[in-house]
């Protein structure tokens, strides 16, 4: 296989890698957003559970302890986050501001006092962390030109949380469009009087469908520190949390074209990395300070109309107050 076909399968695999967190953080917005309640704090949800797997696995040794760990810290943000939005009806911006806000500074402090690495959780090794996967057939394809490495480094090789991803979206697209629930999420996300008047609690519907956005924030979290990563870094996050809500707004609320904007914006990233120090034809060197920005300027690019009108639910934002 000649160099620029391994450097085109090394570009995928690690675009398959980057694009996981976002693909969970996207689909936790879409339940969110679908339901009427903008959550600006994905990122905040995604930190925290980062920190709680991290801690949680090198305390008990279990990659599987440290994602219930962070499932269950996202779930108590998402939980905050509704009371605050749903039951008194505040503002869902300002309320997801501040969940990032609460998240960057606490995430920072614990890590700090409790293992005093400067923000840091300690290095974990494989027995601590989700590793790649091995598929049946590898070693026998892997001699067969560009078909071996595709299978053994892209279909194969990632660890479970990637495929979990994966699944996630068609099993997300099939509740949205296929069940009861799913027909009465997107209801009360576009006329929450509607779904009231049919006699279904609006609250409740919204709240369940935080408490599912909580839950796939805290396995985007635990992805970055105990799979793709070995450990907790302080805003290790880095604005996926964004990002991913870009990538929902691109896919104009839907799933599969959300996971097309978050394999864009990984496929992007990735090609940063790689550009890096590399002389391009004409221009040279581009410094590394412009190469690292190219995935926040595509997102402007986009979101700035390139892709279309992208409209939200009609109710998205907006508390909703029974009449009496």
């Amino acid at each position: 296989m000649d160099d620029t076909a391994l450097w085109i399968v090394s570009l995928l695999a690690s675009t398959v890698r980057l694009a996981t967190p976002l693909v969970l953080a996207a689909l936790a917005g879409f339940y969110s957003e679908r339901a009427g309640v903008v959550d600006i704090g994905l990122e905040g949800k995604m930190l925290t559970g980062a920190f709680a797997a991290a801690a949680t696995a090198t305390a008990t040794g279990s990659p599987w302890a440290g994602l219930a760990a962070a499932i269950a810290a996202s779930l108590v943000l998402a939980l905050v986050h509704g009371f605050a939005c749903i039951t008194h009806r505040g503002d869902q911006v300002v309320a997801g501001v501040a969940i990032n806000t609460i998240a960057a500074g606490l995430t920072a402090v614990l890590a700090n006092a409790w293992f005093d690495l400067g923000g840091r959780t300690p290095s974990l090794d494989g027995t601590q962390r989700f590793l790649g996967l091995h598929f049946p057939l590898t070693d026998a394809l892997r001699g067969v030109p560009l078909l071996g490495r595709l299978y053994g480094e892209v279909v194969g090789g990632q660890n479970l949380l990637v495929y979990l991803a994966v699944l996630a979206v068609p099993l997300t697209s099939w509740v949205a469009y296929r069940t009861r629930f799913g027909l009465r999420l997107r209801a009360v996300g576009e006329n929450p009087a509607a779904v009231d008047t049919a006699g279904i609690s609006v609250p409740w519907l919204r709240y369940r469908a935080v408490l599912i956005t909580g839950a796939l924030c805290g396995v985007a979290g635990a992805y970055l520190s105990i799979a793709q990563g070995a450990g907790f870094q302080e805003n290790m996050t880095a604005g996926k949390g964004y990002l991913a809500l870009a990538a929902l707004i691109l896919g104009k609320w839907r799933p599969y074209p959300t996971l097309a904007g978050c394999l864009l914006f990984a496929a992007t990233d990735a090609l940063q990395a790689r550009l890096q120090g590399v002389a391009l034809p004409v221009v040279g060197a581009v410094p590394v300070q412009i190469i690292e920005v190219l995935p926040y300027i595509l997102t402007v690019l986009l979101l700035a109309g390139f892709v279309g009108k992208s409209i939200p639910p009609k109710a998205a934002g907006q508390a909703y107050v029974k009449d009496r």
